[in-house]
Parts: structure tokens; C-alpha cells; sequence
């Protein structure tokens, strides 16, 4: 199952899957061109969503249709330093 993590850096927001950078998938939406936020409702936490979503369910259409729902109930009360697995996102989801 895969890890999703979330921090600030000096670099800003950074977000990652399995270590690796998460793809903001900005080819399916941009909600917030400067990237990811969370912690509250807004455009940063909606490109969050977006891209958790996307990523976790390989089903781009379904992701864009789950990402406002995700927003206000999962990304908008992450904490600054954030760990997801694939089994959470599936239970927020339900």
C-alpha cells in the first residue's frame, strides 16, 4: 500500500508518494498553480486532494469528482506534517 506524506520545508509545501515527488496533476486541473497547501479549505488543498485522489485511484475522472468532498474532510484538517497510506484514503472515502 502507498505512503503519502506531507511537510514544509524552506522550499515550501513538499508532498510525496513512496519517497518519490507526487505528480500535481495539473494536466487534469489546476486548481492552484503554485502547487499544494493544507490545513485549510482553498485551491492549494483542492490540487492536494486532486492529486492524492488521482494517484491513489488511477481513475482520473472519479478523482475530480471526489476531490472537493476529499478536500473539506481529509486535506483541510491535515496537520502541518502529514502521513497517509492508501487503506486511510480508502476509509475516508467509504
Amino acid at each position: 500500500m502507498k505512503i503519502y506524506e506531507g511537510g514544509r520545508s524552506l522550499d515550501g509545501a513538499v508532498v510525496t508518494v513512496d519517497a518519490r515527488p507526487l505528480n500535481p496533476r495539473f494536466d487534469l486541473k489546476t486548481f492552484s498553480p503554485m502547487g499544494f497547501e493544507w490545513t485549510y479549505e482553498g485551491d492549494g488543498p483542492r490540487q492536494l486532494a486532486l492529486a492524492l485522489l488521482a494517484d491513489h485511484l488511477r481513475d482520473d475522472q472519479k478523482a475530480i469528482a471526489l476531490t472537493e468532498r476529499f478536500m473539506r474532510e481529509v486535506v483541510s484538517v491535515l496537520d502541518n506534517a502529514w502521513r497517509l497510506t492508501g487503506e486511510e484514503i480508502d476509509a475516508a472515502l467509504g
